[in-house]
């Protein structure tokens, strides 16, 4: 057909398909629920190693107790750090990490420790025998607190020591997508170390000093 009507509609009917579309709102993957795009709840579904978004409702029937060991785990939200318990350079070389930051976490299926760090492929994992994880981190305190599967040490090697966190494994993923969105050249360019160091700001002010927390 031909028309300058049909002609002038064409282009503004193609434009509806052409145009940005919404961002599709997330979803529980449990029940369905539309979440909160920041803030929702993750399960960890330990054999695979993926996290699963999860409204409020059902996280909490991964929260009770005696439902810390099946296939799905809810990722609590905890975060603590040690003062006392710091890293020095020669521990650090011991880890073998080729960048400043890693996080390690239990995998109870493997029943061994995993580690990981943020490069610009995505999460790199590095081997890491029990001798070595021992030595380096295993006499903190930290380490005896750790739950498997769902929460990480974080460390931080900057300006000649090394921090280390408990913090929720979710946000160590987290931090592996926004460092690989930004990472530019060999370093990681400036965008990237700015987004870094907001990142620990973050993580610095939300955590509790062990002492104050307890072991629990």
């Amino acid at each position: 057909m031909t028309g300058p009507g049909v002609r002038r509609d064409g282009p503004r009917g193609l434009r509806r398909f052409a145009g940005p579309r919404p961002p599709r709102p997330e979803t529980c993957e449990l029940c369905g629920v539309v979440v909160p795009r920041e803030g929702h709840r993750h399960l960890v579904e330990t054999e695979k190693r993926t996290l699963v978004c999860a409204c409020t409702a059902c996280a909490l029937l991964f929260d009770r107790p005696g439902a810390t060991t099946g296939r799905l785990r809810a990722v609590p939200d905890r975060y603590l750090t040690d003062p006392g318990h710091r890293l020095d350079e020669g521990a650090w070389e011991l880890l073998q990490i080729p960048v400043g930051v890693a996080f390690f976490f239990r995998n109870a299926a493997l029943d061994r420790l995993v580690a990981l760090y943020p490069s610009p492929a995505g999460a790199t994992e590095s081997e890491l025998d029990p001798e070595t994880w021992q030595t380096v981190l295993g006499a903190g305190r930290l380490a005896a607190l750790l739950q498997p599967d769902v929460e990480a040490l974080l460390l931080r090697r900057s300006q000649g020591r090394t921090e280390c966190y408990l913090v929720p494994i979710d946000i160590c993923y987290e931090l592996v997508g926004r460092m690989r969105l930004l990472w530019q050249g060999f370093d990681g360019g400036a965008e990237a170390r700015a987004a870094l160091q907001d990142f620990f700001e973050r993580v610095e002010r939300r955590s509790r000093v062990l002492a104050e927390e307890g072991v629990r």
